[in-house]
């Protein structure tokens, strides 16, 4: 099941995505006693980030019921201004009533692969005996439309054993951890945020074009047994059928 929803702007989509997420959180919590929750790196959600960390959600949100991960994370030290978990603790976790242990970010102090071995022992201890993974995956989509560190032309891309794995990304001269596709498509739910003019093109060929994971990442990501939700803004969604 695939929703689009289309705000104004991007501080519009922020605010609506913000108000789905608690409404999800509230929903899942009613069946178990914990959510899981995949946070996303990047420039995107930190307007979102922000909004949950304010009034009403730093009140009404459970925090301590909730679990965080990272879709992918930069293998640079957490002190760099690039590292997902940085940001993600500057804008969110520091601002929210969440115990430490309930954060289970990806280890760049260590060997990229070793990290990426001891990630999916942890994803593997929470996941063994369910049929679905995470309870919420927030994503982003570049421009290229990669998602998570799915990076158009990589092996990473067509990986169907592994939950999580490492790469060097020589674009970028760096390694890259992720999450791959088989652990992200056994989620309960999966939202993409995108936002401007610059991803309008790539979104209509993620969404209305021909099957191309090669090329177009992002359309890797379908959830089996779960929904996925497309945020997107009226510059990002201009060129979609409507």
């Amino acid at each position: 099941m695939t929703d689009l929803h289309i705000s104004d702007d991007a501080k519009h989509l922020s605010e609506d995505l913000a108000f789905w997420i608690s409404n999800c959180i509230q929903k899942v919590l009613k069946e178990q006693d914990c959510f899981t929750f995949v946070l996303s790196g990047g420039s995107t959600p930190k307007q979102l980030y922000a909004l949950l960390a304010a009034s009403p959600y730093k009140e009404t949100i459970p925090w301590e019921k909730i679990h965080f991960f990272w879709g992918d994370e930069r293998a640079v030290p957490f002190e760099d201004e690039r590292n997902n978990a940085r940001m993600c603790y500057d804008e969110l976790l520091n601002k929210i009533s969440v115990p430490e242990e309930n954060i289970h970010v990806m280890r760049t102090d260590i060997d990229p692969e070793t990290s990426a071995v001891e990630y999916e022992k942890i994803l593997k201890s929470y996941f063994t005996d369910s049929e679905t993974t995470f309870d919420f995956v927030l994503l982003g989509m570049g421009d290229d439309g990669h998602t998570l560190s799915l990076f158009p032309g990589k092996d990473v891309v067509h990986e169907t054993e592994k939950w999580v794995t490492a790469f060097f990304l020589p674009a970028q001269d760096m390694y890259r951890i992720t999450l791959t596709a088989p652990v992200v498509n056994a989620a309960k739910f999966v939202a993409f945020m995108a936002v401007g003019s610059g991803k309008a093109e790539t979104l209509k060929s993620v969404l209305e074009g021909e099957t191309n994971i090669d090329k177009f990442p992002s359309q890797i990501i379908k959830p089996l047994k779960g929904e996925v939700h497309w945020f997107v803004d009226e510059a990002a969604a201009a060129l979609l059928k409507k």
